[in-house]
C-alpha cells in the first residue's frame, strides 16, 4: 500500500510530505483548494505523461516521490528482481522529476527508469479512478477492457491478440505469394545456385584458417624442408655440432667432479640442457620427415584459395562468412519452398485461423460468464444508489470477421427504470445516472482488483443525500480489503472514511500555496460543519457533524 508521499514545486504546492496509514481516507477542503493535485501528483509518479506547466512558477524543477509497502514474494517483488530494480526488503520508492524545460527523469528504488517501466510497476500498486471516469464507460474498447479485467481473462485476451497477428502475418504471406510469385521463384533460383555453389567449397568454422595454413606449408616446403635440415646440421649431424660440443663438455666436467663439487652446479645445468636438445632434434627430424614437396597437393590448395575469394567477390563477404551466409541461404530456401507451394501456405493459414478462433472461444466462455457476474453484481448496486427496478446487462454480440480482441463486441446496456428494456449507455443514461452507475461499476470491479490501493477523485459527483451515505458505506466497506482513497465534497462520505485530511489554500502577494492537514476528531467535527453549512457554521451544523461521525460505523 501507499505509505508516503511527497511533492515539491508541483503546481501550487511548494512543500507537501504526507504519511498514509491503511482503511478508508477522504479528502476534503473547498473547491480550487488542490484537492485534485494530490491524485495528479501520484499519477505522475506512476508514469503519467508530464509537462512543463506542472512546475510550480518560479521554480527549476518538480519532484515527486512515492514509498510504497509491498510483499516481499509478491508479484511487485518478482518484477522488481527480473528488472534488477529490486530495492529494500518490503519497500519500493519511485520518484519522478521534471524540470522546466518539460524534460522528465524518472526512477525505482534509487535506480533509472523508463516511464514504461513506472507504468507497469504502478500497474501493482494502484488504481486511479478519475472523476470524469464515468465518460469512458460510453466507448466500447473501455467497457470491453473493463469486463475482461473483472473476468481475469487479461492472458487470454493477450493470447488472443497474438494468434490473431500470426494468423494476419500468414494471410499476408499467401497474398503476397500470389502478387509476386515471379519475384519468388527468382529469389529462390538465385539461392539455389548461391547453396550450391558454396556448399562446394567445403568451408567449415574452421576452414579457411586451414586453407590458409596448408597453402603457406605447401608453397615453402622446400625452404621448410632446408631449414630443418640446418637445424638439424647445427644441432646434431655435424662433427662440430652443439649436441656434439655440449656433451663434451659435460664429459670433461664430470671427470673434473671428483677434484671440485663446486661444478656440480654447472652440471646440473648442463645435463638437462643436453637432454632438451636430444628432443628438439628428434622433434625436427620427425617434422622434416612428415614435410613433401607436393606440386599437385600445392595446386589443388591455390586452385580452392582462388574459387573462396571468387565467391567472396561475387557474394561481397569475407571468407570466414561464408558457413554462416551459407546457413542464412539455406534457412530462407527453405521458407521460399514452403511459401512457394500454394497448398501449404493455405493449410499454414488455416491451422493460424484454427488456433485463433479455439483461444477466441476461450475468451468468448469467459466474458459470458464475467458479463453475467458483473450484470448482477451492478444491478444489485444500482438499487442502493436511487436507480431501483434499474437494470444492468452486458450484450455480447459476435463480430462478422475475427478482431484481435476476439470474436465479439460488447456493449453495456442499462434499463433505468423496470418498465424499460435495457439500452447502450450512451442512449438512456442521463449525467446523474451515468455517474451513479459508474461508481457502482468501479466499486464491484475494485472487489477483484489485485492492487492494494484503489484512489477515487470526486467520483461521487452528481449525487447526495441518502445516496451519498450509501456510497460512503460502499467505500468504507471497500476499505477493509484495500487501501482506499476518495476526494469528495459531500459531508455524508467525508463521515464514513476512517481518516481524513484537509486541503486548503493560502495566497500571498508573491505566491499561492496548497496544504494538507490530517484532522484529528475535533476538527473532523468542524470541518464535516463546514461541507454542510457552508460559510456561516453555526452550533446545529455542527451537532450535526458529531452525530454523522459518531454513527459512521
Amino acid at each position: 500500500m501507499l505509505h508516503s508521499l511527497t511533492i515539491h514545486d508541483f503546481v501550487i504546492v511548494e512543500r507537501l510530505e504526507l504519511e498514509f496509514g491503511s482503511g478508508f481516507t477522504v479528502l476534503t477542503g473547498e473547491t480550487g483548494a488542490g484537492k485534485s493535485i494530490l491524485v495528479d501528483a501520484l499519477a505522475l509518479v506512476l508514469g503519467e505523461r508530464a509537462e512543463a506547466a506542472v512546475v510550480r512558477q518560479g521554480a527549476q524543477r518538480a519532484e515527486i516521490s512515492a514509498e510504497f509497502q509491498i510483499e516481499d514474494a509478491g508479484a511487485l517483488a518478482q518484477w522488481l528482481a527480473a528488472h534488477e530494480l529490486a530495492g529494500d526488503e518490503g519497500a519500493c520508492l519511485i520518484r519522478r522529476v521534471i524540470d522546466s524545460s518539460g524534460r522528465s527523469r524518472a526512477f525505482i528504488n534509487g535506480v533509472a527508469a523508463t516511464l514504461a517501466q513506472l507504468r507497469e510497476a504502478g500497474e501493482f500498486l494502484v488504481d486511479i479512478h478519475g472523476q470524469h471516469a464515468h465518460q469512458s464507460l460510453l466507448r466500447a474498447p473501455s467497457q470491453r477492457e473493463l469486463l475482461d479485467g473483472f473476468g481475469g481473462l487479461n492472458e487470454t485476451v493477450a493470447r488472443t491478440g497474438d494468434l490473431y497477428r500470426a494468423w494476419r502475418r500468414r494471410c499476408d504471406d499467401r497474398a503476397a505469394f500470389e502478387s509476386n510469385s515471379a519475384a519468388i521463384d527468382a529469389e529462390r533460383e538465385r539461392l539455389d545456385w548461391q547453396v550450391k555453389e558454396l556448399d562446394a567449397l567445403g568451408m567449415t568454422a574452421d576452414g579457411w584458417q586451414s586453407l590458409v595454413a596448408e597453402h603457406g606449408r605447401l608453397s615453402h616446403a622446400a625452404s621448410l624442408i632446408e631449414g630443418a635440415q640446418h637445424g638439424l646440421d647445427a644441432l646434431a649431424e655435424d662433427e662440430s655440432s652443439a649436441l656434439t660440443q655440449l656433451n663434451a663438455v659435460i664429459s670433461r666436467l664430470n671427470g673434473l667432479l671428483e677434484f671440485d663439487s663446486g661444478l656440480r652446479e654447472v652440471l646440473d645445468t648442463l645435463e638437462p640442457a643436453s637432454i632438451q636438445v636430444q628432443e628438439a632434434v628428434y622433434s625436427l627430424r620427425h617434422y622434416q620427415q612428415r614435410l613433401d614437396v607436393d606440386p599437385q597437393r600445392l595446386r589443388a590448395a591455390e586452385s580452392r584459395l582462388d574459387a573462396v575469394h571468387s565467391a567472396c567477390r561475387k557474394y561481397r563477404i569475407e571468407a570466414d562468412q561464408i558457413p554462416e551466409v551459407l546457413e542464412r541461404s539455406r534457412v530462407r530456401l527453405a521458407e521460399l519452398d514452403t511459401s512457394g507451394d500454394p497448398d501449404a501456405l493455405k493449410r499454414l493459414e488455416a491451422e493460424a485461423l484454427a488456433a485463433y478462433r479455439a483461444e477466441a472461444a476461450k475468451l468468448s466462455a469467459g466474458r459470458r460468464k464475467a458479463a453475467q457476474k458483473l450484470g448482477a453484481e451492478v444491478t444489485a448496486g444500482m438499487q442502493t444508489l436511487a436507480m431501483t427496478g434499474g437494470v444492468f446487462e452486458i450484450a455480447l454480440e459476435p463480430l462478422p470477421e475475427p478482431a484481435s480482441h476476439g470474436q465479439e463486441h460488447v456493449d453495456f446496456r442499462v434499463s433505468a427504470h423496470q418498465s424499460m428494456a435495457p439500452q447502450p449507455l450512451a442512449k438512456v443514461a442521463s449525467g446523474g445516472e451515468l455517474s451513479r452507475l459508474s461508481l457502482a461499476i468501479q466499486t464491484v470491479t475494485s472487489r477483484v482488483a489485485q492492487v492494494p490501493t484503489l484512489v477515487f477523485d470526486e467520483v461521487d459527483a452528481g449525487i447526495g443525500g441518502r445516496v451519498a451515505e450509501i456510497v460512503g458505506k460502499m467505500l468504507k466497506q471497500l476499505g477493509r480489503k484495500h487501501q482506499v482513497m476518495c476526494i469528495t465534497h459531500l459531508p455524508q462520505v467525508a463521515a464514513a472514511a476512517d481518516h481524513q485530511w484537509q486541503v486548503a489554500k493560502s495566497s500571498s502577494k508573491t505566491k499561492v500555496a496548497s496544504r494538507v492537514v490530517a484532522l484529528d476528531a475535533d476538527q473532523r467535527v468542524d470541518e464535516i460543519a463546514r461541507m454542510l453549512g457552508g460559510v456561516k457554521i453555526t452550533e446545529t451544523t455542527r451537532k450535526h457533524a458529531a452525530e454523522m461521525l459518531g454513527t459512521k460505523e
